[in-house]
C-alpha cells in the first residue's frame, strides 16, 4: 500500500525546528487514531491559490487549475507526486513492473478491490482513455501534455479487466514511465463511455473510430467542468478516499469520505478545498482555513500568524513569462527586446526569496535555465548559455532589438490568474523598467484568465509556473517544461514551434545520460535565449501554513501541492 504519512521540518517566525511528529504518523498510517472522535474537527479547511474548474486536471485548462491539488486523492493513480518531486508509487490502486524484452513494456494490475464510489469497477478502459487523450494521435482530445503518452505504441486490455500491458514504441523507452497513470490522470471511462454513447472505450479507441472518439473527446474535454451548486455523483464518481460532495457558490470544492475506498479510511471525514477566489482573507479570519498552500505574497491579507507554523521555500515551479509567437511578439527581435528590458536580477531580490537565503540550490539566484533547475548537477552549464545576459535592464539594447522587429514602440499586455499581489508588483516593476524603452506594459490580470488567452491575442504575454500553471506546480524532471516548447503541446501556451527544440523534449524523454541530458539542454538553451519564447526568472517560491494541532500535513512544493496527503490528516482541537 502507498504511503502518505511521512514528517518534515517547519519554520515559524524566520526559526526552524524539527516537527515532533513522528510517532503520531506511525499511528495513522497503520489507521489507529491518537484521540477520541469527540476530539476531531469534522472538518478541515485546505486553501489553494487557483480555481477548480474542472474535475478533470488533464485537459489545458484544467492543468492550468487548481484540480491537481483539489483532486489528488480523490481520483489516486499507480503513482502520485511526493515532496521531492517524483513519482512514488500508489499500491492501493495497483502495481505496475517492466517485462523482458527489446522494447520498453510495463505490466499493470490494478487492485481486485478497486471501485469506483458509483459501484463501477476500476478497470483497464481507465488506462486506455488517459493514453488516447494523452497520446496526440487524436486531435479532438485537448489533452495539456502528451509527454510518455505519444511514445506508447498500444495498451493492451480487454474490456473491464484489471490487466492491462503497455506496450511502447521501439527506441521511445520514456525514462519517467513511473509517473504515467499517476494520481489525477485516469478518469472514470465509464462515465465518458454513458455519456458520449460510446458503449465500448476500448473498442473505440482500437480501432480509431472518428466518430466514436470525436464523442469521448467532446465528453472528455468539457464533461467534467465544474459548476458552482452542483456536483452530479452520476457524472463525479471518485476512486479514492475521498468523493466530491458539492461544489459551493464561491468555487469551494467539498470532500467527503468515500464510503467504497478499499484502503485505509481518511483521518478525517471532510476537507474543504477553498480556491482564491473565494476571499481566502475572510475565511482565515472566520477560522475556516486549517492549511494554506500558496505562492508566497501571491493572496493579499492572507498572513497566518499565531496558531500556524508556515514554511516557505522555494518550489520546483519555475515563475515566468510565456510569450506570444504572434501579434507585437512576432519578431524573435521584439522579443528579445523585451527581455532586455526586464529587471530580472531585481525581481529575483525583491519577490524570489522572501525568507530565506540560499547559496546554491533551488532559490539560490536569478534562473537561467528554462529546463533545468538550481538544484540539478547539469544547470550550471544550461545556464552558463545565458551568460550573465538579460540580468539588468539594457534600454539602449532593448531599443535596437525593437527597431530591428520593425516596429518604434509596443503595448505588451501581461495576463495572469488575478488577483495576484505578488504578480501584480512583478508586473509594476517590469513596466517602470521598460517604459524608457518604448515598451509600455499594461497589468492584464483577470479572475477569469484562461491559458487560452495567449493564443486568441487578449494577452500578449502571460506570468505563470512551469507549464503554465497559475498555483502549485513543477516537479523533478527536465520533461515537463521541456515539452512545454515542445510544438503542439497543450501547456505550449504561446505556440511557439521550433523544430530542433521539439526534438530535444523528445529526447530528454527518453535518454537518462547525464552526459546526452547536459548536451541537449545546452543545445535547447542556446535556441531558447536567441528565440526567447519564454522569460526565465526565478524559482516560485511557495509558504504552506499549517494550524497547530494538525498531524500529517508536511508541504509539497510541487504540483501535487501540500493536499498529496490529505487522507491521513487529523486536526485536534
Amino acid at each position: 500500500m502507498g504511503t502518505r504519512s511521512g514528517g518534515g521540518r517547519r519554520r515559524s517566525t524566520g526559526a526552524t525546528r524539527v516537527s515532533a511528529v513522528a510517532a503520531t504518523l506511525a499511528l495513522i498510517a497503520t489507521g489507529v487514531a491518537c484521540s477520541s472522535t469527540e476530539d476531531q474537527v469534522p472538518s478541515i479547511g485546505y486553501a489553494i491559490d487557483n480555481v477548480v474548474t474542472s474535475y478533470n486536471a488533464n485537459t489545458v485548462d484544467g492543468a492550468a487549475s487548481g484540480a491537481r491539488q483539489a483532486f489528488v486523492r480523490v481520483l489516486p493513480g499507480l503513482s502520485y507526486i511526493g515532496p521531492e518531486g517524483t513519482a512514488l508509487s500508489d499500491g492501493d490502486v495497483g502495481t505496475a513492473a517492466t517485462v523482458p524484452g527489446e522494447t520498453l513494456t510495463v505490466a499493470y494490475r490494478l487492485n481486485p478491490d478497486a471501485v469506483y464510489s458509483d459501484g463501477v469497477p476500476v478497470t483497464c478502459d481507465d488506462l486506455v482513455l488517459a493514453w488516447a487523450a494523452g497520446s496526440g494521435r487524436f486531435g479532438q482530445f485537448r489533452s495539456a501534455s502528451r509527454a510518455g503518452y505519444a511514445d506508447i505504441d498500444r495498451v493492451d486490455c480487454q474490456p473491464g479487466s484489471k490487466d492491462a500491458t503497455v506496450v511502447f514504441a521501439p527506441g521511445r523507452a520514456y525514462a519517467e514511465w513511473p509517473a504515467l497513470f499517476g494520481a489525477t490522470a485516469l478518469m472514470p471511462s465509464h462515465v465518458a463511455g454513458r455519456v458520449a454513447n460510446v458503449p465500448d472505450v476500448v473498442g473505440a479507441v482500437s480501432s480509431g473510430d472518428p466518430d466514436a472518439i470525436g464523442r469521448l473527446a467532446e465528453f472528455w474535454n468539457n464533461g467534467w467542468n465544474l459548476v458552482p451548486g452542483t456536483a452530479d455523483p452520476a457524472l463525479f464518481p471518485s476512486a479514492g478516499p475521498y468523493r466530491l460532495d458539492s461544489v459551493g457558490e464561491s468555487g469551494e470544492v467539498v470532500l467527503v469520505a468515500n464510503d467504497r475506498w478499499w484502503g485505509n479510511k481518511p483521518g478525517t471525514d471532510r476537507i474543504v478545498v477553498w480556491p482564491k477566489n473565494s476571499d481566502l482573507p475572510a475565511h482565515l479570519g472566520a477560522g475556516d482555513l486549517d492549511v494554506v498552500d500558496v505562492g508566497a505574497g501571491a493572496i493579499e491579507g492572507l498572513s497566518p500568524g499565531d496558531g500556524y507554523d508556515t514554511v516557505t521555500e522555494p518550489s520546483r515551479s519555475s515563475e515566468q513569462l510565456v510569450l506570444a509567437t504572434g501579434g507585437v511578439f512576432a519578431s524573435a527581435d521584439a522579443r528579445r527586446a523585451f527581455a532586455s528590458c526586464i529587471p530580472r536580477l531585481q525581481l529575483f531580490e525583491d519577490f524570489g526569496h522572501p525568507g530565506f537565503d540560499r547559496a546554491s540550490g533551488l532559490g539560490s539566484g536569478v534562473l537561467d535555465s528554462r529546463l533545468a533547475q538550481q538544484d540539478m548537477l547539469i544547470y550550471p552549464t544550461a545556464a552558463g548559455v545565458a551568460g550573465g545576459r538579460y540580468r539588468e535592464p539594457d534600454v539602449d539594447g532593448a531599443r535596437r532589438a525593437l527597431s530591428a522587429s520593425g516596429q518604434d514602440a509596443i503595448t505588451v499586455r501581461v495576463g495572469y490568474l488575478a488577483p495576484n499581489a505578488r504578480r501584480a508588483e512583478i508586473v509594476a516593476a517590469i513596466a517602470a523598467a521598460c517604459e524608457p524603452a518604448g515598451i509600455t506594459v499594461e497589468d492584464a490580470g483577470a479572475e477569469d484568465w484562461t491559458p487560452g488567452s495567449l493564443a486568441a491575442g487578449a494577452v500578449d504575454a502571460v506570468l505563470a509556473g512551469t507549464a503554465g500553471a497559475q498555483g502549485a506546480a513543477g516537479v523533478d524532471s527536465v520533461v515537463t517544461p521541456a515539452y512545454a516548447l515542445a510544438s503542439g503541446n497543450g501547456t505550449n501556451l504561446g505556440g511557439y514551434a521550433n523544430r530542433r527544440v521539439t526534438e530535444i523534449a523528445d529526447q530528454l524523454a527518453v535518454d537518462t545520460s547525464d552526459g546526452s541530458r547536459l548536451n541537449l539542454t545546452t543545445e535547447a538553451e542556446n535556441i531558447l535565449w536567441s528565440d526567447m519564447p519564454t522569460i526565465p526568472l526565478f524559482a516560485a517560491p511557495r509558504a504552506t501554513s499549517i494550524a497547530n494541532g494538525m498531524h500529517a500535513a508536511v508541504p509539497n512544493h510541487t504540483i501535487a501541492g501540500a493536499g498529496w496527503n490529505m487522507d491521513r490528516w487529523i486536526l485536534l482541537r
